[in-house]
């Protein structure tokens, strides 16, 4: 794929176009007690800022950020390929470029067997959401873009595994983080019982329970997929488990807790 700048697709309706409102913003939303550590992987949300960028930015402030990061997403637009991966260029933000690590995205697209494509990531907001977060907290980080969608189980295992496998050959290692939103448009209190019941495989580090867990119950998890892949390649890294580092819902914001959209934010040490 020819390197080309992908430019912003939701840069001042999911999050600030103002480059200085946007750092002003994600400062008072990266808060935490203690000190960063480092870790395997990130989920977080990937929802309008207002809805999510607390929860986004609580978790993020928990990690320290390397100096490369896979970013793994669901694809909500239906377009381009299954498997796509963004392999060169930069990515485009108000206040600077966020630039694509493209020998990790072609070591990572040849084991993986993923596929260069654009179309997948042109208006998908999944990712560009997260990299404002991981941007603040390490300037010159550099990503690997990854659109995931209509995976069975058997294909998000070799996927992970073989992203786990490149990742495990690297030093520092590169920071993986799964954007995820939980359930959509039902109850708060419904919300909450079913992404339990999700949010209970991500921490035991169970991607065959997530993926079964949220088929079986049709849980609305848009991204379950890039989660579940993520855990395969977390687990073949040697961890273990991962903490919730918080749970709410769009309700917290609107006032609307009859029709919510749940959002939970987890690190996997």
């Amino acid at each position: 794929m020819t390197p080309e700048i992908r430019p912003p697709a939701v840069a001042g309706r999911f999050y600030p176009s103002n480059p200085e409102r946007l750092a002003l913003d994600v400062e008072r939303y990266l808060t935490a007690s203690g000190e960063p550590s480092d870790a395997t992987a990130v989920v977080a949300p990937h929802a309008g800022w207002m809805y999510s960028g607390a929860i986004a930015g609580q978790t993020y402030a928990q990690v320290r950020v390397p100096g490369r990061v896979v970013v793994l997403c669901p694809n909500h637009t239906g377009l381009g390929a299954r498997r796509s991966i963004w392999s060169a260029g930069a990515w485009r933000l108000p206040g600077g470029d966020v630039a694509v690590d493209s020998d990790l995205a072609e070591r990572i697209r040849a084991r993986a067997e993923l596929e260069d494509d654009r179309l997948a990531h042109a208006r998908e907001h999944a990712i560009e959401v997260h990299l404002p977060f991981l941007r603040a907290k390490n300037r010159d980080f550099a990503c690997v873009p990854i659109c995931l969608s209509r995976l069975t189980l058997a294909d998000c295992k070799k996927v992970g595994e073989a992203i786990g496998s490149v990742l495990g050959e690297l030093d520092p290692r590169p920071l993986l983080v799964a954007s995820t939103d939980m359930s959509h448009y039902i109850s708060a209190e419904a919300a909450e019982k079913l992404d339990r019941l999700a949010l209970a495989r991500v921490e035991d580090l169970d991607p065959e329970g997530l993926y079964e867990v949220v088929t079986e119950h049709d849980i609305s998890m848009c991204g379950y997929i890039p989660t579940t892949v993520t855990l395969f390649a977390a687990r073949a890294l040697g961890s273990k488990q991962a903490k919730l580092v918080r749970y709410g819902n769009s309700g917290e914001t609107s006032g609307d807790f009859a029709q919510v959209v749940g959002y939970a934010g987890l690190v996997v040490d």
